[in-house]
């Protein structure tokens, strides 16, 4: 597989599109999901009051994982005995939209790793540090906070919510506007919206999870982003790969996260920042 950038893509559906017909590499009707994960793990940081629930189907292809948080109750463990051994193209044509996101995650990690765009100076190699969950978070989301160009008091909508990061904005003089589905309030009492499109309104920038991409809601804040010329940061774990294929398409920069995540190790991990005109 010839590890060559995609083209920056302007949605999702077109993206899959793009890779079943043979544009980002070979055909993924020649291709087989070798196997397929179904994980489920819960975290309480140290000082905090939320426990975070997390389920993530993973997609193992050739020599890459491909990765999707989805909601408790969307896919169940049969997905491994039905899915392991699957050609691809079918995961991505007929799949439940997590499992569709995770087989597209692993086809463009497997086509251009982020380890080779590191080494071809397309992207910026960051590594966390062995330490505890709570030294590992707060260098995960001081890395994504890095990525933010913003003034004194500027507005940051954080769409998919987690303590260390609303810290890490702030530390950077940015006045987050916290929205999830999930939570009700951060850690220090922000009230936390679920109404993503008056955040979407208010923002000067906005930090999205990866976890939009498996609920659908990406390609609303990548317009609306694009419409506003708002910078859009985006951190993934969800979709790594697939969000780097917006790069300079409403995406002005990404922490990119590949399997195995953060979470699950205390050793030294690495992360992957990009920005669209390459380098760190």
């Amino acid at each position: 597989m010839t590890p060559t950038p995609p083209a920056p893509s302007v949605s999702v559906d077109a993206l899959v599109e793009a890779v079943l017909a043979g544009e980002h590499g070979p055909l993924p009707s020649e291709l087989v999901a070798t196997s397929v994960f179904w994980l489920h793990h819960g975290t309480r940081l140290a000082g905090g009051d939320t426990t975070y629930l997390n389920q993530y189907v993973l997609v193992r292809l050739g020599g890459s994982f491909g990765g999707c948080a989805f909601e408790a109750g969307e896919i169940d463990p049969s997905v491994c005995h039905d899915s392991s051994g699957a050609p691809l193209d079918v995961l991505l044509r007929k799949a439940p939209r997590p499992l569709r996101i995770a087989a597209l995650d692993a086809y463009l990690s497997e086509t251009r790793p982020h380890r080779a765009a590191a080494a071809a100076g397309d992207a910026e190699a960051v590594t966390l540090p062995t330490g505890t969950p709570e030294s590992r978070a707060r260098a995960r989301d001081a890395a994504v906070a890095g990525l933010l160009d913003i003034e004194e008091g500027a507005r940051v909508g954080l769409i998919g919510v987690v303590n260390p990061l609303v810290a890490a904005i702030r530390e950077r003089g940015g006045t987050p506007l916290p929205c999830d589905f999930n939570l009700k309030s951060t850690q220090w009492g922000d009230p936390v919206t679920d109404d993503m499109h008056a955040v979407l309104d208010r923002a000067d920038a906005v930090v999205a999870t990866g976890m939009t991409l498996s609920n659908g809601s990406f390609d609303t804040i990548l317009e609306r982003c694009r419409s506003r010329g708002v910078p859009l940061v985006v951190y993934a774990q969800t979709g790594s790969a697939v969000a780097r294929a917006f790069l300079g398409s409403g995406v002005t920069a990404l922490s990119a996260e590949p399997f195995p995540f953060s979470q699950f190790s205390a050793e030294e991990s690495v992360l992957y920042r990009y920005r669209p005109a390459g380098g760190a």
